[in-house]
């Protein structure tokens, strides 16, 4: 790892021993984008890789000089007004009303490790030596602006980090309108782009589309990163997969509004960009004041798209996520809600709770309704009073009891939010957000509260913490059910408007920030109505997430099979939840609702009491599989074998995965066939990760086979998939394998 500086020749060479960044200062001292990929030797110039030529009618940064135009090279960061006709990474509007910035090159700076990120979630290092970091240093002297730009290269990774910091210098006002993370160009377009769409209950599901002049873009406008588009998106070669080709990762560690977006020109180059969304997004820079980018994650592949997500899963499993939680074996837990629902009281809960300890589930998890009046969704979010009808001995008495019956305790919140009918709302109308004057929207009967203003994240956060304070609590589930529709702050100056949505998702990591600090010790799982928010940023503070509100084992696959592009297992939260399923009113055998959750962070989400003996034994076996597994689960090579969003000529429509252990001597496969085929041809599955000259013992055969066998030729699963009524395997929609191989 080095960051290799030619001053003289004004070039930056970021190496690792898997990839190189290579940027140069322009002739008029504009920053250009060089390269990024593979690992190149480092050279003394790099002029012939700066593309110059004549273009009719570009505009010209030298008089007489029709080959030096900003339209038609590649840049770092590019602004608005100096001839280059595509979108600007930056966008500041002066006090004269100009628009017109030019960033020239002043100093770089290098230091060992990586700096955090003031109020913002970023991936760390623990020891100096595992990354170097690159700030470059830009000023626009006309406007007293400077812009500094900053690169991580990892040691172990094939990843840059990049953020961007703007600061007024200057003697007046600025206003910043558009503060992209990262922007890099290419210099052709035969890439298709890659990234994860959806919606509630059916989130991140991969989308893949061809480059095309024009724009293509993902983004969300809801205040947070929205079950529609995750902050992900990726450009892979036309012939990349998911073992073999170049695949390049863009990752926005962030959870609110955002953009990601390609532009090829009629020229045929790329320009990806990605940061804070800038529509709505206005931020006032009085002198001496500066702005902070989120943070993107760049990652380079020529594994294809497996081996890109194995990089992002090991980064942000191991350098994201933080806390005492982050290496632990995560406890099996039971959540009342598909059970009880807000139906509850104290008789009730412990009597789950009893028959969870029973079955060996290590966690016990109270959701909605303990608290105001909470009897349906319509009243009480804000009071953060514990419902004395419900639970006599409160939550502290409650978690008392579960922890004497040698479990943990948790709790769902859902802090961000009010309910008209609350005394907070009584009494802080103006702490929701929304414009008095006009009708506000609601959703699940629910309003914003304003998170940008102090107080108001005072005051929730002194409820939290003096829940979290009263009793053995060890876990929160954080929810958060709506977007925001409803764009004001009341009493906020009419010039800071535009800074409301990126203020709200910074005070609710403040909250956050808050919160781990004083209880170090308690796992925290973010939630938004499901996966409305399971993105990087949010990892930061809870190194688990619940994947989707929908519980079905078989749009599990989807959903999970989709997320693992970006998310490390550690992080999915999966459950078990009751059939006829809640959502779906499909009805799945146990085995397979077992099998699937098992690749997450495992629990269950049903009335254990309502199950026969031969399906509480069933439990039982599936936590023992879990707890003896979860490491290898948690901390293994994921790598996905077969897609179930591609049916194949059969019409035979299943899916296969599997984790192998860092040293190859132990993996997990699972197999699910979704849907019931009919005297097809014979199906096998090819495994990826193990060692060649290893030979295996496959759980459910009678043999032994090398590795380069299983990978080669794979493994047979015919009966499982091909639906014939003579065969052993069993039989219609659901059917689902887990094989365990053994050097």
């Amino acid at each position: 790892m080095s960051i290799l500086i030619n001053e003289k020749e004004g070039i930056f060479h970021l190496q690792n021993q898997n990839i190189s960044y290579i940027m140069k200062v322009l002739r008029n001292g504009q920053l250009g984008q060089i390269y990024f990929g593979r690992r190149l030797h480092d050279c003394t110039e790099y002029d012939h890789f700066v593309e110059l030529g004549h273009r009719d009618m570009a505009p010209c940064v030298f008089d007489g000089e029709t080959t030096f135009s900003m339209e038609h090279l590649k840049q770092e960061y590019p602004g608005f007004g100096t001839g280059d006709m595509r979108y600007p990474a930056v966008e500041i509007r002066c006090a004269d009303g100009s628009r017109v910035t030019e960033f020239l090159y002043d100093h770089v700076e290098v230091q060992q490790g990586k700096p955090k990120l003031d109020g913002l979630p970023a991936v760390y290092v623990e020891e100096d030596q595992e990354a170097e970091t690159l700030k470059v240093v830009l000023k626009d002297t006309v406007k007293g602006l400077k812009l500094v730009l900053s690169y991580t290269i990892f040691r172990d990774f094939p990843v840059i980090a990049r953020n961007a910091w703007i600061q007024n210098e200057g003697e007046q006002s600025v206003n910043l309108e558009k503060a992209m993370s990262v922007s890099v160009d290419f210099p052709d377009c035969d890439y298709e782009m890659f990234y994860l769409s959806g919606a509630s209950l059916r989130e991140r599901h991969p989308q893949i589309q061809l480059l095309h002049q024009g724009i293509q873009d993902i983004h969300s406008l809801r205040g947070h990163s929205s079950h529609q588009f995750n902050p992900f998106l990726a450009l892979k070669r036309l012939d990349a997969g998911e073992k073999k080709g170049e695949v390049y990762g863009f990752s926005l560690v962030y959870s609110g509004n955002f953009l990601g977006q390609t532009e090829v020109d009629t020229m045929g180059t790329t320009r990806v960009m990605m940061g804070i969304h800038p529509t709505g997004f206005s931020w006032p820079l009085a002198p001496g004041e500066g702005f902070q980018t989120p943070e993107a994650i760049l990652v380079w592949s020529d594994q294809g798209l497996n081996g890109m997500s194995q990089t992002y899963h090991t980064l942000y499993r191991k350098r994201l996520a933080r806390g005492y939680w982050r290496d632990r074996e995560r406890p099996i837990l039971i959540n009342n809600w598909e059970a009880t629902y807000m139906d509850f009281d104290e008789e009730k809960i412990l009597s789950i709770a009893e028959k969870a300890r029973e079955l060996g589930i290590e966690l016990f998890v109270l959701d909605d309704g303990w608290f105001g009046k909470r009897n349906d969704d319509t009243s009480s979010l804000g009071d953060w009073d514990v419902n004395l009808d419900k639970l006599p001995s409160g939550i502290a008495g409650l978690a008392q009891k579960i922890q004497d019956m040698g479990m943990l305790f948790g709790l769902w919140f859902e802090p961000e939010m009010g309910s008209r009918d609350s005394d907070l709302f009584r009494e802080h109308p103006d702490w929701i957000l929304g414009s008095p004057d006009r009708h506000i929207c609601s959703g699940r009967h629910q309003y914003v509260l304003d998170f940008s203003k102090e107080e108001v994240v005072d005051y929730i956060g002194d409820k939290m913490e003096a829940i979290l304070s009263s009793g053995p609590i060890s876990y929160v589930k954080w929810d958060m059910n709506r977007s925001i529709s409803d764009l004001y702050s009341r009493g906020t100056d009419p010039l800071q408007q535009g800074t409301i949505y990126h203020r709200q998702i910074r005070g609710i990591y403040r909250l956050y920030e808050r919160l781990i600090q004083k209880f170090s010790q308690v796992l925290f799982e973010s939630c938004a109505s499901g996966g409305g928010r399971f993105d990087p940023g949010m990892l930061y503070y809870a190194p688990q997430a619940w994947a989707s509100d929908d519980t079905d084992a078989s749009q599990r696959v989807f959903i999970q099979y989709g997320s693992s592009y970006v998310y490390p297992l550690s992080s999915i939260g999966s459950h078990v939840s009751a059939c006829p399923n809640h959502q779906t009113f499909r009805s799945l055998p146990l085995k397979m609702r077992g099998d699937v959750a098992y690749f997450g962070t495992f629990g269950y989400e049903l009335d254990l009491n309502t199950l026969n003996s031969e399906e509480q034994n069933e439990v039982k076996e599936q936590i023992r599989f879990m707890k003896k597994y979860r490491q290898l689960i948690h901390n293994g090579i994921f790598y996905r074998l077969k897609s179930p969003f591609r049916k194949n000529t059969d019409q035979v429509q299943d899916a296969a995965w599997m984790v192998v252990s860092q040293d190859k001597k132990q993996a997990l496969l699972a197999y699910f066939r979704l849907h019931q085929p009919v005297n097809v041809g014979y199906q096998r599955v090819k495994l990826e990760g193990l060692s060649e000259d290893m030979q295996y013992h496959i759980s459910d055969r009678p043999y032994s086979a090398y590795g380069d066998e299983l990978m080669q030729i794979g493994l047979d699963v015919s009966d499982w998939a091909c639906g014939v009524r003579w065969s052993e395997q069993p039989q219609g929609e659901g059917v689902s394998r887990i094989i365990l191989l053994e050097a």
